[in-house]
């Protein structure tokens, strides 16, 4: 977060840095200075303009209306209220307009919605979405920097002959696909809920039908997906690339025969939605498949959090 900001040169007369007691005392250099995190209370919030959240959902509902109601924004980051009506779910490059109608508070979606929508809305816009199925690969950094620190672990041992021993995950994640380890509900886990009723809230379709398996692979940065759309008109992959080469926030790599395509060690350290593979569906009359990658610690969260928070200040 605190590097986006310095690459975007967000506009900011002060940086302030907010955490709980256990790393209130942290000193973190950004923008050139030495900066110490102070302990977060109501009165650290009273005078704040603009505030992002990443410290997950029972803080963001404690402290995200104190900043509101102080006349500030809040950015938040974690789940706590991509589902609330009065709540914009905002990614910039699909529904900008949103922003406008908040009321001190406006909510990150999830870290695969964000590049899945970013490619999904011209697609739709153009052809008109019937049914959205996905696969995902996520990344490890994606359940936290401990469970990214684990995975390394896993790796040293690996090489060394040791035994894999895992703390933080289900599984070992390395020399691993794991097709779960979130909460459940039901037959579905906590990650596929959240993907199928944010993406619909992103794009304004809320009846649109959307199939999802999350998957875990032992790879540190990066999120990406195998994904097969069907359409309401039979749909020419040439078009369909030709569409996605002029959206805004992706990039296409799209060249098998020379092995182009995306993989999450290009998209890492990058903003793009990378996306490849777009070929003709053979299982569905007129749909086309295709794969995409993306950073899901910038784009998929602290990148678009600020491109949030740009069109905020901008909204008023």
């Amino acid at each position: 977060m605190l590097r986006v900001l310095e690459e975007r040169q967000f506009p900011f007369g002060e940086l302030v840095l907010l955490a709980g007691s256990r790393s209130a005392g942290t000193k973190l250099c950004a923008g050139g200075k030495n900066l110490t995190v102070a302990q977060i209370d109501d009165e650290s919030l009273a005078s704040v303009d603009v505030a992002f959240f990443a410290a997950g959902a029972s803080v963001s509902r404690r402290y995200a209306p104190v900043v509101a109601q102080g006349g500030g924004i809040a950015i938040d980051k974690s789940s706590a209220y991509r589902m609330e009506p009065e709540v914009p779910l905002i990614v910039p490059e699909v529904n900008p307009g949103e922003v406008s109608r908040h009321h001190g508070i406006v909510s990150n979606p999830n870290c695969v919605v964000i590049p899945l929508t970013v490619v999904l809305a011209p697609l739709h816009l153009a052809f008109g979405l019937r049914h959205v199925t996905l696969a995902t690969c996520q990344a490890a950094s994606g359940g936290g920097h401990m469970l990214v620190a684990e995975l390394e672990s896993q790796a040293q041992a690996a090489v060394a002959g040791d035994v894999l021993e895992h703390s933080i995950y289900p599984h070992v994640l390395y020399g691993n696909v794991v097709p779960g380890g979130w909460s459940m509900f039901g037959a579905d886990t906590e990650e596929e809920v959240k993907i199928i009723e944010e993406t619909r809230r992103v794009l304004g379709l809320p009846e649109l039908p959307i199939s999802v398996s999350t998957v875990r692979v032992p790879v540190a940065v990066g999120h990406s997906a195998s994904v097969w759309l069907e359409f309401a008109d039979a749909v020419d992959p040439m078009e369909a690339r030709a569409m996605l080469a002029d959206a805004p926030g992706v990039r296409v790599l799209d060249d098998p025969e020379s092995q182009v395509y995306p993989t999450p060690r290009d998209a890492a350290g990058t903003d793009d939605v990378l996306v490849g593979r777009i070929r003709q569906d053979l299982g569905r009359r007129g749909g086309i498949s295709l794969f995409f990658a993306a950073d899901n610690l910038r784009k998929g969260a602290a990148t678009n959090a600020v491109q949030v928070a740009e069109l905020a200040l901008v909204a008023g």
